[in-house]
């Protein structure tokens, strides 16, 4: 068992913290270590650290360590339950984030797309004004070219004009009306061959603009499929998120109710702690009082219990990180990793106190090793899949007296050893 510092008294706000952490098991309370001295002075530390108890009974009302199987499958439902529905929820940002980037991105291709068309429409007026211009000045200069053949060669003309000038004026004016003729059918052909230049261009820019329209409508036809399929997928991931909040509340629910199960079994369980402590309180004061009257002492604390299987140490004695809550807690005992069905042996002569069934620790069984080292000295072995022995045989050390389970509060095959020195939990490994 674990105790952890005070979480506060508002439970509901704690509660439901842990709750969105998925951290709903339960803490089974125990006594803090108390090495009692006989005397006058041994009942002040009783006094003392009993009040100490109180207070960290108080402290751990809201953090409690052990959970049973239905609170921890709920636990985990919940955190599976929050961790979907973020992934969702983040899915389903993106898919609108994406949806949104695509619609304006279609709202943009539509504006270039109107502006092109526009550019298209106005190079084909142009284009056509363009071709109509150029008809009317090839009728312009093909009537030029005619009426200068049909009249004769223009250069004999104008020499034989020259010819008839009976005097300087004459000549003047025939080679001014020789000039005219020539520069006017100079400058109809080159208006002819620049507007021909224009209409050139002119294609050239419709080919363009026509090119630039049908480019843009298949980019804008991409994008409305990819708008679709963008809308499809945000309206999925909508329902998803919707879903996802249902199943939340259930599993929410779930742990409540898995959290109500437990906090009744606690009750349950600090009565048991209470029960135990007393009795193995009063046998080591008895015990006591029967080594001082008798004038006995036995044994050496350091190696005096010998170990109840071989398996290795996967949590000490001690204060540790609870791998659910996140809190720092008191472990009352050492957990040995073994396989269910693995003998658990005597770890020193004695009798039975106690075998009995915990909803938290599952099978328990408790030995009393009498009074060892100046104190009364209990071993408890709990979550067994069954024992041999039963209240009040005696047992030798070594002796098979059990074998290894994962009853009660129990997340795999283990031993949580615990030792009881005049009625309180202490390091283990002061004793082995």
């Amino acid at each position: 068992m674990r105790y952890f510092p005070r979480a506060g008294r508002r439970r509901d706000v704690a509660w439901a913290a842990l709750a969105s952490l998925g951290l709903l098991s339960l803490l089974l309370i125990s006594l803090l270590p108390i090495g009692a001295t006989p005397g006058a002075r041994a009942e002040d530390d009783l006094d003392h650290r009993a009040e100490l108890v109180q207070d960290q009974l108080a402290q751990a009302e809201e953090a409690l360590e052990g959970s049973s199987q239905r609170a921890r499958q709920a636990a985990s439902a919940l955190a599976s339950a929050e961790e979907k529905l973020s992934a969702a929820r983040l899915r389903l940002s993106d898919a609108q984030a994406q949806l949104a980037e695509a619609r304006h991105r279609d709202a943009v291709m539509r504006e270039r797309l109107k502006r092109a068309e526009d550019r298209l429409a106005q190079a084909r007026a142009e284009l056509e004004a363009a071709k109509l211009q150029l008809e009317q000045q090839r009728v312009s200069v093909r009537s030029l070219v005619t009426d200068i053949y049909t009249q004769g060669d223009p250069d004999i003309l104008a020499f034989s004009a020259l010819l008839r000038s009976q005097t300087p004026a004459d000549l003047t004016r025939q080679l001014e009306l020789r000039n005219g003729v020539v520069s006017a059918e100079t400058g109809d052909l080159r208006d002819l061959a620049t507007l021909e230049i224009g209409l050139q261009l002119r294609e050239n820019a419709v080919e363009q603009a026509t090119d630039r329209v049908a480019g843009l409508r298949k980019a804008a036809a991409r994008n409305l499929t990819r708008m679709t399929q963008l809308a499809e997928a945000a309206q999925q991931a909508k329902d998803a998120v919707s879903t996802l909040v249902g199943e939340r509340l259930r599993a929410s629910d779930a742990a409540a109710a898995a959290r109500k199960a437990d906090a009744r079994r606690l009750a349950e369980a600090r009565a048991e702690d209470r029960r135990v402590k007393a009795l193995l309180r009063e046998r080591a004061r008895q015990a006591a009082l029967a080594a001082q009257q008798n004038g006995e002492t036995r044994g050496d604390s350091d190696g005096f219990l010998s170990y109840p299987v071989s398996g290795r140490i996967t949590s000490p004695f001690g204060y540790r990180h609870h791998p659910i809550y996140g809190y720092w807690g008191l472990h009352d005992g050492v957990d040995f990793a073994d396989g269910c069905g693995t003998a658990m042996r005597a770890p020193a002569d004695g009798t039975v106190v106690s075998r009995y069934w915990s909803n938290s620790y599952g099978n328990r069984l408790i030995i009393d090793h009498g009074y060892v080292a100046g104190h009364g000295l209990a071993t408890i072995l709990n979550h067994a899949t069954s024992y041999t022995v039963g209240a009040g045989e005696k047992v030798k050390r070594g002796q098979v007296v059990g074998y290894v389970g994962s009853t009660g509060w129990s997340t795999g095959c283990h031993l949580h050893f615990t030792v009881m020195q005049d009625g309180n939990p202490v390091d283990p490994m002061t004793w082995l």
